[in-house]
């Protein structure tokens, strides 16, 4: 695995189950609420910072969500998508990237098949059989719980990127 971590460029996410732990409390008017993990928040900053594509296809749809997401400096950010294989296909040819470049971190049924297009593909422990079946590495981590973390840092440290000359405390959420 140590191979491929050299070659990534470009790391994809889905939200609920892998920058989320998967739960969404519903407020009184219909809000739905999402939290999200500060250290994950932490290593996609960086990421972006160092010059990797941090890129999110989701099927949920929440202001919030784009919120947070752009605080963090994550610009690619798909939410609302019922085709992840055409979004994911569509982003691979405008950016001229090759599988190996992608890492897919997903968790449920809607990230089987755009996880095997992937170089890399990814899960926290928390997945589903059916993709943990398909994964090259299981996260120690659930989602949520710093899934993200664990995968941009490892990518980084074998590149030799995880450090930041300038750390801030300001994750672009204020």
């Amino acid at each position: 695995m140590l191979h491929q971590l050299n070659q990534i460029r470009t790391f994809i996410f889905d939200v609920d189950g892998v920058l989320t732990n998967g739960n969404v409390l519903v407020t009184e008017n219909g809000e739905q609420l999402r939290q999200f993990n500060i250290k994950d928040g932490y290593a996609l900053q960086l990421a972006v910072k160092k010059g990797y594509r941090i890129v999110v296809i989701s099927g949920a749809k929440s202001l919030g969500v784009q919120k947070r997401l752009l605080g963090l400096g994550i610009t690619d950010i798909f939410l609302g998508v019922s085709d992840k294989i055409a979004v994911f296909n569509k982003y691979q040819v405008e950016h001229h990237l090759e599988p190996s470049q992608m890492v897919y971190v997903g968790d449920d049924i809607p990230d089987l098949q755009v996880m095997r297009l992937a170089g890399l593909a990814v899960c926290p422990k928390d997945a589903v059989e059916e993709i943990k079946e398909i994964s090259h590495y299981i996260s120690p981590k659930n989602g949520g719980e710093g899934v993200a973390r664990d995968i941009i840092e490892k990518v980084l440290k074998i590149q030799g990127d995880w450090s930041d000359i300038k750390p801030s405390a300001h994750d672009g959420s204020l």
